[in-house]
């Protein structure tokens, strides 16, 4: 312990109003101070009683009530930290070796991305300048086999990346999002009435938006999709504008809704490969249709696709 006073110090009160002949305050009482004790290890100030004693020798011990709060000593502020520049922070768009062989392949892969994305485009603008509906469908047809082959040759190149897999979505929402609404648009547009039309194809651009956004962010499966795919939509609604039967316009617009309804559903759809395993006679049968009568059996195709989701998901259910 160590004291902070070497004496106790007295002080008078006055206890009532009058004197003596002596000269003191009648009724005076001394109150006794200790010396103040401070711990040294955890630097505390130890509250001291205080012991007041009167005159006509009575005596009694009072506590300090109020505390005495120890000195604050003033901390010197933290020094801040040091910034450290690298200057490799930028994320690699290829992954892996970085040889000269490893980048052309991987560049020919962006290439055939890139490419669908401008065939889309320039769907877009024949089907905008009142162009030929049926070369801006083939154009999208074209973004399907380019999309398709991006893909294809990513992973048999073995320069498949996170990149590239976000290029790709980017490149689907143009062409496949945009553009082929854009063209069925164009083509049902003077046959069918606006206030039908125009919330029918905003549909589709909505959900292939939704889409893709929710396949980047979902586990995959390799046996089926969930929901019908951005790039079949947008194969169907061209073709149905190169090789559909002439049918009422309520019936195209409602197949129109119910492929942006499909994409976003959450039905299980067989991919293709799962498709080729079906029996020989059922992957006959179409090609048969199609020499007796192509539209109907492209219809029949289309519609027997979309209701499988819906089955399916009924027979996983039980």
């Amino acid at each position: 312990m160590r004291r902070s006073g070497s004496l106790a110090r007295r002080v008078l009160f006055a206890g009532r109003v009058g004197r003596r002949g002596d000269g003191n305050v009648a009724g005076a009482t001394s109150l006794l101070v200790p010396a103040v004790e401070t711990d040294e290890r955890t630097g505390r100030v130890r509250l001291p009683r205080l012991r007041m004693r009167r005159r006509d020798g009575l005596s009694r011990d009072l506590t300090a009530l109020a505390p005495i709060s120890p000195p604050v000593v003033a901390t010197p502020p933290a020094p801040a930290p040091e910034v450290v520049e690298d200057s490799s922070l930028s994320i690699p768009l290829l992954p892996g070796e970085r040889t000269l062989a490893r980048r052309i392949r991987f560049a020919l892969v962006n290439a055939c991305t890139l490419s669908s994305l401008m065939l889309g485009l320039s769907a877009i603008f024949i089907a905008v300048n009142q162009g030929d509906v049926r070369v801006a469908a083939s154009l999208l047809i074209a973004c399907v086999v380019f999309d398709g082959l991006d893909g294809f040759l990513a992973r048999r190149l073995g320069v498949a990346s996170p990149f590239g897999a976000q290029m790709d979505s980017l490149a689907d929402m143009c062409s496949f999002g945009l553009a082929a609404p854009v063209v069925v648009y164009a083509w049902l547009n003077g046959s069918a009435p606006g206030w039908l039309l125009i919330p029918a194809c905003a549909l589709v651009a909505a959900a292939a938006a939704i889409r893709l956004a929710r396949f980047n962010v979902s586990p995959k499966d390799g046996r089926f999709f969930c929901g019908v795919p951005t790039t079949m939509c947008a194969a169907v609604l061209a073709l149905s504008t190169l090789i559909a039967p002439q049918m009422p316009v309520a019936l195209r617009v409602a197949g129109v809704v119910l492929l942006g309804l499909a994409m976003v559903s959450s039905f299980p759809y067989a991919k293709l490969a799962r498709l080729l395993k079906l029996p020989p006679w059922l992957l006959v049968l179409p090609v048969v249709g199609a020499l007796v009568d192509y539209q109907v059996t492209f219809v029949v195709v289309v519609f027997a696709y979309l209701v499988s989701g819906p089955l399916l998901w009924l027979k996983h259910r039980n």
